[in-house]
């Protein structure tokens, strides 16, 4: 069964939505490197595989959640977004989103 890292290499975009000016093909083939390292940094530390991974920035955050062994969801906020309750939403529908996909 494949896991994180093997998607990380495949860098396939199912389906995105992004604001304009934004290019989904580029926003996914940057996801697999982030993944990765932060699968290394799991490791390095004995805390596990990457279950969700929350970047802030300037202007937003950018949330990497795993939902299936092979699947990644990058969500894009601003940062006066509901971040607490969308973190509560991906924790809790992580599975319900994974099947539709």
């Amino acid at each position: 069964m494949p896991n994180i890292r093997d998607f990380t290499s495949a860098r396939l975009l199912i389906e995105g939505f992004a604001a304009p000016g934004l290019n989904n093909e580029d926003l996914a083939a940057r996801v697999p490197a982030l993944v990765s390292e932060a699968e290394s940094l799991g490791q390095a530390t004995i805390q596990g595989p990457m279950n969700t991974a929350i970047l802030e920035h300037q202007k937003g955050y950018a949330i990497v959640a795993a939902l299936a062994d092979s699947t990644l969801l990058l969500v894009l906020l601003r940062q006066s977004a509901d971040l607490g309750g969308l973190l509560f939403d991906v924790r809790r529908y992580r599975g319900n989103i994974a099947s539709l996909i």
